[in-house]
């Protein structure tokens, strides 16, 4: 069979498969669904213990191994039977399955940030002969769906005959419990529907903490640059639309007089006076911004 990468994926930024190259899998049939525990792409130890895919939220896919050749995420214990090797696609979702862990919380995932994992699903169910359907097995909550004794847990037999999606709690050999309580009837609907919505798109977070810190210490430190000088300009951006700076001022990411000028008027029109319309940004103002012109604020 040919080997396959993902159309939609990234293959160039954690791309494993010339440092643990896998063995080539004759008819994939299996989808693993894993989740990394946080939120951003992990290392994965230089690939010792990567997935085929790992898939973020916001619909990004990379790709680390040939679609056809085993990854290395699973568990496999000598004496017993094959996990990574028995055709079994792994996909890793950035978040996490333990509520309140870090990241998206997969049990309750969006259909737009199931988006991305979707379409990469939709492909594979097209690509090689994986059935669409899940695993007979309860898709347990986390910490119960950790270890063996709950019932989520193929048996050899069991895993050696299976088509299909299931979970790395699912999985023989394994006592992980990822993905939990996974929205597995939701992806199938998705996948098997006429259309899937696209992921939402991230908004940047901006941090003007050091330029509030600053201000409160020295009002005079606050014009000066800054560390997230990348931040200061999204908010500028933000001013400029509001029509209170000016669009031919050269923002060079400095939280300067005139953009102290200009957000003490967006401070005013929000109602502030005083000393709460000095154009220092406050947390309120700030969110009621960013909530207008596309962006979230650190607390």
């Amino acid at each position: 069979m040919t080997a396959h990468i993902y159309p939609g994926a990234d293959h160039t930024t954690q791309w494993f498969h010339n440092a643990y190259p896998g063995d080539t899998m004759p008819h994939p049939n299996v989808i693993v669904l894993h989740t990394t525990e946080g939120s951003s792409f992990p290392s994965y130890g230089g690939g010792g213990s990567a997935p085929t895919f790992t898939v973020h939220p916001d619909g990004r896919v990379r790709q680390h191994f040939y679609a056809n050749e085993s990854a290395r995420a699973l568990v496999n214990a000598s004496g017993g039977v094959e996990t990574n090797t028995l055709n079994a696609v792994q996909i890793e979702l950035i978040g996490t399955c333990d509520k309140g862990g870090p990241g998206v919380y997969w049990p309750s995932a969006t259909d737009a940030q199931l988006a991305g994992l979707a379409k990469l699903v939709k492909w594979l169910t097209a690509t090689y002969p994986i059935p669409l359907k899940s695993t007979s097995k309860p898709w347990l909550s986390y910490p119960s769906s950790y270890g063996s004794k709950n019932g989520q847990r193929m048996s050899f037999s069991e895993w050696n005959n299976f088509n299909g999606i299931c979970g790395h709690q699912h999985v023989p050999e394994n006592l992980h419990g990822d993905p939990g309580n996974f929205p597995i009837a939701r992806l199938i609907k998705l996948v098997g529907g006429a259309s899937v919505p696209a992921p939402a798109p991230s908004k940047p977070v901006v941090d003007l903490s050091n330029v509030v810190a600053a201000a409160r210490k020295d009002p005079g430190a606050a014009q000066g640059h800054t560390t997230h000088a990348a931040d200061v300009k999204i908010v500028e951006k933000a001013l400029r639309a509001e029509g209170l700076l000016s669009a031919t001022y050269a923002s060079d990411g400095s939280f300067g007089t005139t953009t102290i000028t200009a957000y003490a008027k967006w401070q005013r029109k929000l109602g502030y006076a005083g000393k709460d319309a000095d154009g220092i940004p406050g947390l309120t103002s700030l969110k009621k911004l960013g909530a207008r012109h596309g962006f979230t604020v650190k607390a």
